[in-house]
């Protein structure tokens, strides 16, 4: 979804070469931009197009507007992260990895500490709000998940077994685009190994399954949503890797199974998985809990999504915003080699 951009073209507007947007009146440089767009792009992968990354720059100074925007009204309504709240968070992002390593991430993303520290406060602000203008308001009925039900019986008609799965994955190379909570990636097979370690260590310690897969899964699809697969025909699994459906089948529902490694075509990674949930063919019933809870979920998210859209179009209505690359873009007919320039930090041999 891309959001309105309220700026003019009032080429009478001062302002510095540097500065690329203002958000009522703060600016937002060049310099802010860059930085976000290294965390994007791999330094190892083949180098981007002039048109991709202004592409990609445009996209991440939507973004640093829209949190600008949503980062005003936390503070406003006495929503910001406490200092308590970012140390938190900065000690549970730290923990997986040893100084050298954590120091060495940053570095590849051309941040310091306080840069991270900054990102966290902002993000914890802005999901604080959300929470409290957005998700707080969202209630679902018993006549809500009635009707979805009756209006989509089909889906919950089992034809065979079904294996309701969820995942963790971490490969030993780096990803050219993350999008698990954290950002975390493990670069290599000894830092793969680490965080699966890591995240066994946890799981056995009763850590929630599906917030370590939105933190740390490199699986871009399902990170997201908590690794969830959903449910998994038993055709489907005879054609997968035979040592995946062996320890499927051999999982008790709620059980978390060892890591495994699998070679698929885009390299290897390690999987750890969890059976939520086992179902026998035949229609599922509105009276089953699991089928109350998908509906729930599925409305609830649904619901969610809309009301952030909305929320951030009215934030965003009320905001004054010049967005001036947009406008050097235009003016140049999609050509501004300068702003497609980003200098990528080297990263060192074997890392």
């Amino acid at each position: 979804m891309v959001f309105a951009i309220a700026a003019g073209c009032n080429k009478q507007t001062q302002h510095a070469p540097d500065v690329w947007a203002m958000v009522n009146g703060k600016e937002i440089k060049r310099e802010e931009v860059d930085k976000y767009y290294r965390t994007r792009v791999n330094p190892e992968g083949q180098e981007p197009s002039q048109e991709e990354s202004l592409s990609q720059k445009l996209n991440v100074l939507d973004e640093l507007i829209n949190n600008e925007i949503l980062l005003e009204k936390a503070k406003k309504l006495n929503l910001e992260a406490s200092d308590g709240e970012v140390e938190d968070k900065f000690t549970e992002l730290k923990s997986p990895y040893t100084e050298d390593e954590f120091q060495r991430r940053l570095k590849d993303q051309a941040m310091t500490v306080e840069d991270l520290k900054l990102e966290l406060r902002r993000q914890l602000s802005i999901q604080k709000l959300l929470n409290h203008e957005v998700v707080a308001k969202i209630t679902i009925t018993d006549q809500d998940i009635s009707d979805f039900y009756d209006a989509n019986k089909a889906q919950f008609n089992v034809a065979e077994p079904q294996y309701h799965i969820a995942q963790i994955v971490v490969t030993p190379r780096k990803e050219q685009q993350i999008r698990n909570r954290k950002n975390d990636d493990a670069a290599n097979e000894a830092e793969a190994q680490r965080k699966v370690k890591m995240l066994m260590d946890r799981l056995n310690s009763g850590a929630d399954f599906s917030q370590l897969a939105m933190d740390y899964s490199e699986d871009m699809n399902t990170a997201g949503t908590g690794g969830d697969l959903g449910f998994v025909p038993e055709s489907a699994l005879n054609q997968s890797d035979p040592a995946l459906k062996k320890i499927v089948v051999g999982l008790k529902a709620g059980q978390v199974s060892q890591p495994v490694q699998v070679v698929p075509k885009d390299g290897p990674r390690i999987l750890i998985l969890k059976l939520i949930a086992r179902e026998s063919p035949g229609l599922r019933g509105i009276a089953e809990p699991q089928v109350q809870q998908t509906i729930r979920d599925t409305l609830r998210n649904r619901k969610e999504q809309l009301l952030r859209l909305a929320y951030l179009a009215i934030a965003r209505d009320g905001a004054q915003v010049k967005n001036f690359l947009a406008e050097q873009v235009i003016e140049a007919a999609g050509k501004l080699p300068d702003a497609a320039k980003t200098t990528m930090p080297q990263r060192s041999i074997g890392h």
